[in-house]
């Protein structure tokens, strides 16, 4: 019989923010036992290195002190002996983050990635976890909050919860805390909704019902048949915060953060541009379930945690998903079709604002995701693009295109159903195609045989070529026309400026623009415009009172060196997409029904 692989975790000192974790290990490596913890966690394509935040670390084996060398920066090594083997180890968190783990009086949350080291040679074994109450009369009311299945604990009680195997324990995160909570059920599976965080008069109600069409409709769209989910049990938990926004996807949880002000009111039943962001966001890592945690790259497939894992696919991964999310709302009945065209137009416009989308194509931006992407400078817009939403409106010119060809007898929803029957169906399971991932070169061949349409120029073009999407004419089918509405007479930097204190900062300098031209850089603190002095709150007041072609002296800091420039003004480039949908031809109409219905 196979020992399972056992911790508990205990969040020691909130105040301190440290968590305890003891790990055993019943039958250590009789050559020494060596331990990593994960460099990176996947969905967020960055190295972390989330083994800075082991404080303290140590190692016994039957009541003596066993020898544990650090052999690199996120790896152990332990002397030999007889097991059991315990090493007790504190974390160090305090990153409010969906990423990593938090702990502090008001509740504590973590990622499998940043508590829990990685038994090298067992990682196939059985995983258990003792998640312990913190100490004190102030924690009494905490209550737990996982996907994990219970072993020896009740549902959201603390106790011993169990994974299949070391992949499986760290991607279930946890959440520990006084949170609100509710249930729904989207086709018989149970989908838990977890709030953490102060939130007046929150509609729980209204949020469950509105998840749940959310949720059915994905379910729909990849089992149209069985309409069965790939989860047991699902959890959506949100940390509510003043100003917040994030999310990471999980096999059969989400860890989600909001601007407390996004989340729905009782007795206000209104579609507030945040709560329609926020259940964009949900839409997201839900269709992450299948797509990415299911469905994945090669490269993915096992995630090698020590270090990078490049793939030329996350157009694909990413990009596709932000396709649907917001798809998928107006799919299941949340907004409106005009609500939809106008954050399609706002994607859009924000892929044509940067000229980094000409330098970079969009399976560049995938695989250089973890240098370039995750950490932008600010010269960012000017040299890359995003895989996420220039990768969004790839999805959706492959859509219309295949639906176009095809008189709507084929889509892009049919090329996601036959990954999930060949790639991520059966992907945790010990058949076939259990633990398959889609092959950097594979993905031509499979949309074309599965729509039946030559698509070799459109990827050429637009995944490996950097070419925009040619919406106006895609759309033109489905009775909806784009039109730039940006606005030619209005003065421009050619700058994106923020407050910094109570001074105006350039934050990006675009190229080409105003600024550009007259030697002004990224960084540079705005101090006047032709005397008056400038600041964020003003800066729109000030350029008002000129015309394009003005040309106006500007007083800068660069570092710490007052520097002056002369600056031309010209016009606001800013692209300013509308989408309007037409009610004739009938075909058309029909068109566009069949695209944005289920």
């Amino acid at each position: 019989m196979i020992q399972p692989v056992r911790y508990s975790i205990l969040p020691k000192d909130p105040a301190a923010h440290l968590f305890e974790v003891v790990l055993t290990v019943d039958t250590p490596d009789p050559a020494g036992q060596r331990f990593m913890l994960p460099a990176w966690i996947p969905g967020s394509y960055m190295i972390r290195e989330f083994a800075r935040n082991i404080v303290r670390i140590a190692a016994r084996a039957n009541g003596r002190k066993v020898a544990l060398k650090k052999t690199d920066k996120h790896s152990w090594q332990a002397g030999r002996c007889d097991g059991p083997l315990v090493l007790t180890y504190e974390v160090y968190a305090w990153d409010l983050s969906v990423r990593t783990a938090h702990l502090d009086q008001t509740h504590a949350f973590f990622n499998g990635t940043s508590v829990f080291l990685q038994v090298i040679g067992q990682e196939q074994a059985p995983h258990e976890v003792d998640i312990r109450r913190p100490e004190g009369p102030a924690f009494a009311d905490w209550r737990v909050a996982t996907a994990l299945p219970e072993l020896d604990a009740e549902r959201y009680g603390f106790g011993l919860y169990q994974a299949a195997n070391y992949d499986d324990l760290i991607d279930h995160p946890v959440e520990l805390g006084t949170f609100a909570l509710a249930t729904f059920k989207a086709h018989g599976v149970p989908h838990d909704v977890v709030i953490t965080g102060q939130v007046p008069n929150l509609d729980l109600t209204r949020l469950c019902a509105d998840l749940k069409k959310v949720c059915e409709a994905q379910i729909r769209l990849f089992e149209p048949g069985n309409r069965r989910a790939p989860m047991r049990r699902y959890v959506f938990m949100t940390l509510a915060v003043g100003d917040g926004y994030g999310g990471l996807e999980h096999r059969a949880s989400t860890a989600l953060i909001c601007s407390r002000a996004d989340l729905p009111v009782q007795g206000k039943k209104e579609m507030t541009d945040g709560y329609r962001t926020y259940l964009g966001l949900c839409s997201h890592e839900y269709f992450h379930t299948w797509n990415v945690k299911r469905i994945k790259p090669a490269a993915f497939a096992p995630y090698d945690l020590q270090s990078e894992g490049y793939t030329s696919l996350l157009w694909l991964f990413e990009g596709f998903t932000s396709y649907y999310d917001d798809l998928m709302l107006v799919r299941a009945g949340l907004i409106s079709e005009a609500d939809y065209f106008k954050l399609l137009a706002k994607t859009a416009s924000g892929v044509l604002r940067g000229s980094g989308r000409t330098r970079q194509s969009v399976a560049e931006s995938s695989f250089d995701a973890w240098v370039k992407y995750y950490r932008q400078d600010e010269n960012a817009p000017n040299a890359i693009v995003s895989y996420y939403t220039k990768g969004s409106l790839v999805g959706l010119g492959l859509d219309l295109t295949i639906r176009a060809a095809t008189n709507g007898k084929k889509s892009l929803d049919d090329v996601m159903r036959a990954l999930w029957e060949r790639y991520g169906r059966d992907f945790y399971s010990d058949g076939e195609n259990g633990g398959r991932g889609l092959e950097e070169g594979d993905a031509l061949a499979l949309f074309e045989e599965v729509s039946g349409v030559s698509l070799k120029r459109f990827f050429d073009r637009h995944i490996h070529g950097t070419d925009d999407v040619a919406l106006d004419k895609l759309l033109a089918p489905f009775g909806v026309t784009l039109a730039d509405k940006r606005n030619g007479g209005k003065p421009s930097l050619g700058a994106r400026t923020v407050k910094e204190g109570n001074e105006c900062k350039l934050a990006n300098v675009y190229e080409g623009g105003a600024a550009h031209r007259a030697g002004l850089s990224a960084l540079d603190l705005l101090v006047a415009i032709d005397g008056l002095r400038v600041s964020a709150a003003n800066l729109d007041a000030l350029m008002s009172r000129y015309g394009v072609g003005d040309t106006v002296t500007v007083h800068a800091f660069r570092r710490d060196e007052l520097m002056v420039f002369s600056v031309r003004l010209m016009a606001d480039e800013a692209p300013q997409l509308t989408l309007t949908a037409e009610t004739k031809p009938v075909a058309a109409t029909r068109m566009r029904a069949a695209w944005l219905a289920e």
